[in-house]
């Protein structure tokens, strides 16, 4: 407690020289915490471990550049003020970017496996609420237009290779082939009208102008359900080369039992090997690398089908994800000739 009351001492004037009310919390064997409170409503966290860690961390309601320059110039005196107590024999000191909360234009999208990520967006494109989710289509700097449905970023105009990766990575060869694509917000089966009419027209580097018209001579792009889709394909004895599953990716909770998202991941999955030719193929995204036993569970799920399949599986750095991301390959085995 000693080294914590040298520390509360020495940071102490600091504060109080800006004119802040102080309140110290005092445990006995966890050291201090201390507010500090600004009349404009700032204020100061001063968390003082007995092992030696040491965090502040402020909150202003100044977002000028006087207000950030103020904020630098007291953590500023808070390190040289700490080197001088401990005579330069600190291990380590970290300061993290400010986060900027409650602003007009959303920054922060959490990755799949639950980093948090500040985004260079500088402008809200388009914003709506359908009866199925919130869309949203965001710039950014570096990234071009990004979709994000109920805040899930799906895809930005920068990322080819999310697209290159669910058609098979260059590998296959579409000509005169049957092809059924469930999802993709740019084309296929979709239930939601705006989230095709956002993509139509803020999007067009992704989708290009496949959606100003919903019927060409070799496609379709139908408004609907994707599983009376597939009911009905497989009623009527329709058979696909491809299936590109693009409507979810596989659900981070590993309780496939309780997940109703898992019970909708496998009838998918079965509608689609009934409609998919013996030697055809189905693409499918997976999710972050990291969440390791989710996707385990998913390939365990595929041995559960009414048909045995088998598979492969590729990792692809998707730009606007900042992450690496799974994509998986799968078709009917082969049981004989």
């Amino acid at each position: 407690m000693s080294d914590c009351n040298a520390v509360l001492k020495a940071l102490q004037p600091i504060f109080q020289e800006q004119g802040m009310t102080e309140t110290v919390h005092n445990w006995e064997d966890h050291g201090y915490l201390v507010t500090y409170i600004k009349k404009n409503g700032s204020f100061a966290n001063l968390r003082i471990h007995p092992h030696g860690l040491v965090l502040v961390d402020l909150q202003s309601y100044n977002d000028d550049m006087k207000g950030r320059e103020e904020v630098d110039q007291l953590l500023n005196k808070v390190e040289e003020r700490m080197k001088e107590l401990f005579h330069g024999n600190i291990k380590r000191v970290k300061r993290l970017p400010a986060i900027l909360r409650g602003g007009v234009i959303d920054r922060y999208w959490p990755t799949a496996d639950g980093r948090l990520v500040e985004y260079d967006i500088d402008e809200v494109v388009y914003d709506e609420d359908s009866p199925f989710q919130n869309i949203k289509i965001l710039h950014s700097k570096q990234f071009g237009n990004i979709l994000i449905l109920s805040g899930d970023v799906n895809l930005a105009e920068s990322d080819l290779a999310y697209t290159q990766a669910i058609m098979g990575s260059g590998k296959e060869d579409y000509t005169g082939k049957e092809v059924l694509i469930l999802g993709g917000g740019d084309g296929g089966s979709n239930i939601d009208q705006m989230v095709i009419d956002g993509c139509k027209k803020h999007m067009r580097k992704t989708c290009g102008d496949v959606l100003d018209n919903l019927k060409g001579e070799c496609y379709q792009v139908l408004i609907e359900d994707c599983i009376p889709v597939l009911k009905r394909y497989a009623k009527e004895g329709r058979m696909f080369d491809y299936v590109i599953n693009d409507l979810t990716a596989v659900p981070i909770s590993t309780s496939p039992e309780e997940d109703s998202t898992w019970e909708f991941l496998r009838l998918i999955l079965d509608l689609s090997m009934k409609v998919l030719k013996q030697d055809g193929k189905y693409f499918t995204q997976g999710n972050c690398i990291n969440l390791t036993d989710a996707l385990t569970l998913y390939e365990e799920q595929l041995s559960r089908l009414y048909c045995p399949v088998e598979f492969s599986k590729e990792t692809v750095c998707v730009p606007s994800y900042m992450e690496l991301w799974v994509f998986y390959t799968i078709w009917k085995k082969q049981t004989g000739i």
